[in-house]
């Protein structure tokens, strides 16, 4: 995952793409800022798994922020961010769609056996493991409660 977001700035570098560069820059910034806290706590170096994280941690922030300034008029503002948001998506998964994600959840289900709603973070666990940043796991949760209530 370093190597890729490190070849693409250097490509952004000599294609003089300001906006690009300065996107993976600023990733490469959160990177290094949790590297170094990690480094601290006596930990390794963050994994593939927790660039991920910190990317789509990342991209919340800046739809806040485009919300925001769009709000209050700031367009040109909200537009930047939401073109850092691009950049940022293109080293994320691809999300699931709806289909896709009512099928997962009937697996993990059946992989679980998951019976009520006392089995539901076996069955949240499971997806967690299998679909790593390409599930709302928030609109998983309630998907999950809809089908072991029902």
């Amino acid at each position: 995952m370093r190597d890729k977001i490190s070849l693409a700035l250097k490509e952004a570098i000599k294609a003089r793409d300001t906006r690009r560069t300065g996107t993976y820059r600023l990733i490469n910034a959160a990177i290094k800022d949790r590297d170094i806290e990690a480094r601290g706590q006596g930990k390794e170096p963050v994994s593939d798994e927790q660039i991920l994280q910190i990317m789509q941690k990342m991209v919340k922030q800046r739809e806040e922020s485009a919300t925001v300034y769009a709000e209050n008029g700031r367009e040109e503002l909200a537009a930047q961010e939401r073109e850092e948001i691009a950049v940022i998506q293109e080293f994320l998964p691809q999300p699931l769609s709806q289909e896709e994600i009512e099928a997962a959840i009937s697996d993990a289900i059946a992989q679980t056996g998951a019976e009520g709603l006392r089995d539901m973070g076996k069955v949240v666990g499971v997806l967690k493991g299998k679909y790593p940043g390409r599930i709302d796991m928030g609109q998983a949760s309630k998907s999950v409660k809809a089908a072991l209530n029902g």
